[in-house]
């Protein structure tokens, strides 16, 4: 096998993440305006970033001290700090390029609608490539050292801790300064969005930044090398050597087709913003499944079967962002009837909401299922683990098409703010339109991963321990399936509760400042952003701490009291309802915010109308289950079974 093939392409995505970072830097950043809004924005995101690593640290050193003198394994702690590392790197370089990329993305807006869409594509092309070869670099230079899917199975364990802090600290942060931000200035002052009299704009944009970019990067790249690491310990079973290379040499192969699908994106953009960017996508997923088919059946000895597992994941991918595409964006009819039910109040719209997030599960659902049975039936469980492993392997482009988006609402922002009139406005409204699609898209095809990579790590804890079969009419692997099913609800209560405890501080000084401040609602006074980036640094920094315990210590509690059986129990119990809860919060989220932009682009009454005041409040509604709760779900379900993996030989 061509084993060296590996190291390259790895190589190839950093410097690729270079180039573009170069290029997109080179960009003019605007007049002298854009330039203070822009950086008032990234001061403020690596203030809460600086904050954040620094808890987080503490948090690293002690799971380290751990995994080193309770387990007794000292390499496993080494792989969880790296791990841990490299994750904080993702999100740390995708916001710093974003934080540059959006005052670029605005300036190139005054020029040209698809100047301003390669900049903020370039930007999140960084993020996604400099993911994939910090991943797949890490995860092929530790195993060349320690030589164990074992050991470095404290890498995911690593990456996957700070990615639900990530998550779930950003998703608070944002969510807590849109919500203040728009049911204060929109709904009840009848000022325009990001208009620069409102104190929480700042705070709201800071929010896009540490949420939607450096939260969702440490995510994704978590979701990527847990993919591969659980793929590579269960392929040695299988295949021996073939079957344990064979996960990095998918990845390889995904690098390498998403810098061509870039390329593509640049030089052969389709007719509109959302067919530029979806077009990229299906170029890079194309070459992996002609690739794939070529090096397995010319370089390996390994059964054809599992092509047609990675293929069902890749395919798996491509459809649930079309079915997210579908539900989401205003483009179809469920967010258009969205739209209309908000004409009779805000009640209606929420059920509206409701009930398309709902039925939004029930597709998606089948899709994973079909897959699951598609890659089982042709590779057994190592199947499974490659159809993770596939659904994942174009992350380079996909995330560079999720991360777009926050480039393009800050863009959209900074237009409004720097006072650059409504052509311009309009040409990043319609950056900001797509970038809410393509986030949706992102979001679903997170959750899918999700599902196909907790199900390979959830065989990988069954060979560690040895179990067979889980016994259903077990009584304690009952409490665990039911207690399991239980937990993303009471986490998601956490992240919820945490956004609105917050959003209600961030209303009323917003509402303080507004009638304090003289001379603010006509102009000519400032207000105090800080005070509003206060409040969500805060906010965030308290309140992610229980949602992030929650996940790690449910397992340990249950395999040390219950043993080895009901922690499997427990697992897919989350599994289940996790998987679920978080399809339809994500699609509800997604289309309640495509439904108030469909009726501010003149639909229903338009602006300022009582059907916008209601879609804003469904869209407030809205928020914190698609940026907040519903992204952070898919991170729980796999840290905890990487949790159950790791600490497996004390149940």
């Amino acid at each position: 096998m061509a084993f060296e093939f590996i190291l390259p392409s790895a190589i190839l995505a950093l410097i690729s993440a270079g180039v573009l970072a170069f290029i997109v830097v080179g960009k003019d950043h605007g007049n002298e305006k854009i330039q203070e809004l822009s950086t008032a924005i990234r001061e403020g995101a690596f203030a809460y970033l600086k904050k954040q690593y620094s808890m987080l640290a503490v948090f690293v050193v002690l799971v380290a001290i751990v995994l080193w003198q309770v387990l007794g394994n000292e390499a496993l702690a080494v792989n969880f700090v790296l791990g841990a590392i490299a994750s904080t790197l993702a999100g740390f370089v995708g916001m710093n390029i974003a934080t540059l990329a959006n005052a670029r993305t605005t300036q190139a807006a005054t020029v040209k609608l698809e100047e301003a869409l390669r900049v903020a594509f370039f930007s999140g092309a960084v993020l996604g490539l400099f993911a994939v070869g910090i991943g797949l670099l890490g995860i092929n230079l530790l195993y060349d050292f320690f030589g164990s899917t074992e050991l470095i199975f404290g890498f995911a364990f690593g990456a996957s801790s700070v990615a639900l802090f990530a998550r779930v600290g950003g998703g608070i942060y944002t969510k807590a300064a849109d919500v203040g931000a728009d049911l204060v200035g929109k709904v009840e002052a009848g000022i325009p969005e990001d208009d620069p009299r409102n104190p929480a704009v700042i705070a709201d944009a800071v929010g896009d930044n540490v949420g939607d970019v450096a939260g969702m990067g440490a995510d994704l790249f978590e979701s990527y090398v847990g993919s591969i690491i659980a793929a590579m310990a269960l392929g040695v079973l299988a295949f021996g050597s073939e079957g344990l290379f064979l996960p990095m040499i998918i990845a390889s192969i995904g690098i390498v087709s998403s810098v061509l699908g870039i390329l593509y994106f640049n030089f052969f953009r389709g007719k509109n913003i959302g067919s530029s960017l979806r077009n990229g996508t299906i170029v890079a997923a194309a070459l992996v499944a002609f690739s794939t088919y070529y090096f397995i059946t010319e370089f390996t000895g390994i059964d054809i079967g599992v092509f047609y597992s990675i293929i069902s994941g890749l395919i798996a991918g491509l459809l649930i962002g079309f079915i997210t595409e579908y539900y989401t964006s205003h483009d179809f009819n469920p967010t258009r009837f969205l739209s209309k039910s908000s004409e009779t109040g805000s009640a209606t719209n929420i059920i509206a909401g409701l009930s398309l997030g709902s039925k939004s599960t029930a597709l998606p659902i089948l899709v994973i299922g079909l897959a699951t049975w598609t890659a089982f039936h042709f590779g057994g469980v190592y199947g499974i683990a490659l159809a993770g492993v596939g659904m994942l392997s174009t992350l380079g482009i996909t995330l560079a098409v999720d991360a777009y988006g926050p480039v393009a609402d800050n863009a959209g922002g900074l237009s409004e703010m720097a006072g650059l009139g409504k052509k311009i406005r309009s040409r990043t409204d319609a950056l900001d339109a797509a970038g809410n699609t393509t986030a949706a898209i992102g979001k679903g095809f997170a959750i899918g991963s999700a599902a196909l990579t907790a199900l390979a790590l959830f065989n990988a804890y069954a060979a560690t321990t040895a179990i067979e079969a889980i016994n259903i009419l077990n009584p304690t692997v009952i409490i665990g399936l039911l207690i399991g099913a239980m937990l993303p609800y009471l986490f998601a209560n956490f992240a919820m509760s945490a956004v609105g405890q917050a959003a209600e501080e961030m209303i009323l000084e917003v509402r303080r400042q507004f009638k304090q401040i003289k001379g603010l609602m006509k102009g000519k006074a400032k207000p105090d952003y800080k005070r509003c980036v206060e409040i969500s640094t805060n906010a965030a920094l308290k309140r992610m701490i229980a949602p992030g315990l929650l996940a790690i210590f449910s397992p340990l509690v249950f395999g040390l009291l219950l043993g080895p059986e009901a922690v499997g129990g427990l697992l897919a119990g989350a599994l289940a309802s996790g998987v679920v809860l978080a399809i339809m919060m994500a699609n509800a989220g997604g289309a309640w915010d495509n439904a108030k932009k469909y009726i501010e682009s003149g639909n229903f009454g338009g602006k300022g109308s009582d059907a916008h005041k209601a879609a804003v409040v469904g869209d407030t509604v809205g928020d914190p289950f698609k940026d907040t709760a519903g992204p952070s779900l898919n991170i729980l379900i796999k840290l905890m079974s990487i949790v159950s993996v790791v600490f497996a030989v004390l149940f």
